[in-house]
């Protein structure tokens, strides 16, 4: 093929939505929704997939908003309005955003945006600031039995799996889960700050935006809501620890609304081959995060099910 032909059918693909990678990457500028404040979970992954995406060559440029509160429901709004129809528009979500549509039950609703893949899985720690009276689970199990609204759970949006985590923990130690006194933050930044001030008794996050607090010793680990320990993580099990609860987070991407079939495809396309990077393994790799690439029709399937499955969590738990 000449040169000038196979240009102009470069062109006509891409006008299509359906140029390959490494040829659309050049010109590529993604717009990356962050539904949280700076320094949670979310934008953390946000911004190590932007990362990934550029040092692979497949954006050209990946600029974020954060927009954070209401478990993300702010954001996802802002997202389903704005973005109509835009093919370069993504924005993080997960487990977290699920609990709270459940519980907050917004106007704009996550079947608005299109599915595009989960990306990681990881899961919850329990710490103490560095300076607690406390130094166990069992010694904050202990008070929380003999005065459960003196324990305050720190830790993201109402309906967050920290939330859901410390409600499944009151249930399965005898407490009644409706008079646990959490206290929500709008991001994992917020949280840290309100750890470290001690003005909480207990938080909760995804290991990994604890990790360099618990290295430096600025906080306390207590255990962690897997069903065995971590590699390389020096902290129990809720379940080594005789309690009972098993929760997971994970996190994903969904396009804009709007988006034709193919431009879903690219998109997927995309967002996979940048988790084959060398920039995206080792962000797995520092922030312990567990590939769980999952895309397409069993994406959806999976959504829907962790909607079930957590709606039923919440309600047993007595949260709803």
């Amino acid at each position: 093929m000449r040169r000038d032909t196979f240009l102009k059918s470069l062109l006509a693909l891409g006008a299509a939505g359906g140029l390959p990678l490494a040829a659309r990457a050049s010109g590529l500028n993604l717009k990356m929704m962050l539904p949280a404040n700076p320094g949670g979970g979310w934008d953390t992954t946000g911004r190590a997939l932007g990362k990934a995406l550029q040092d692979a060559g497949l954006a050209a440029t990946v600029s974020y908003d954060n927009k954070g509160g209401a478990a993300g429901a702010i954001g996802l709004a802002q997202f389903v309005n704005a973005s109509k129809g835009d093919p370069n528009a993504l924005m993080v979500m997960g487990a977290v955003m699920l609990g709270g549509l459940i519980t907050g039950r917004p106007p704009v609703s996550l079947d608005k945006a299109t599915p595009i893949a989960r990306l990681t899985s990881e899961y919850n720690v329990f710490v103490l600031p560095a300076n607690s009276p406390f130094k166990t689970m069992d010694e904050v199990v202990a008070q929380l039995k003999k005065d459960p609204g003196s324990v305050k759970w720190g830790g993201g949006s109402r309906g967050s799996t920290e939330h859901i985590a410390a409600a499944m923990l009151a249930r399965a130690v005898g407490v009644d889960p409706s008079k646990i006194n959490y206290v929500a933050f709008r991001g994992g930044g917020e949280a840290t700050a309100a750890i470290l001030g001690g003005n909480v008794t207990i938080g909760g996050s995804g290991y990994s935006e604890f990790a360099p607090y618990i290295e430096s010793g600025k906080m306390r680990p207590l255990a962690i809501t897997a069903e065995t320990r971590l590699p390389g993580v020096n902290v129990p099990t809720l379940k080594q620890l005789g309690i009972d609860v098993v929760i997971g987070n994970w996190r994903g991407v969904y396009g804009a609304p709007g988006i034709t079939p193919a431009q879903r495809k690219a998109l997927t396309d995309l967002v996979v081959a940048a988790t084959k990077s060398r920039t995206w393994t080792e962000a797995l790799t520092k922030n312990n995060w567990t590939s769980a690439v999952l895309t397409g029709p069993a994406f959806e399937k999976f959504v829907d099910d962790e909607f079930a499955s957590l709606r039923a969590v919440m309600v047993k738990s007595g949260m709803i």
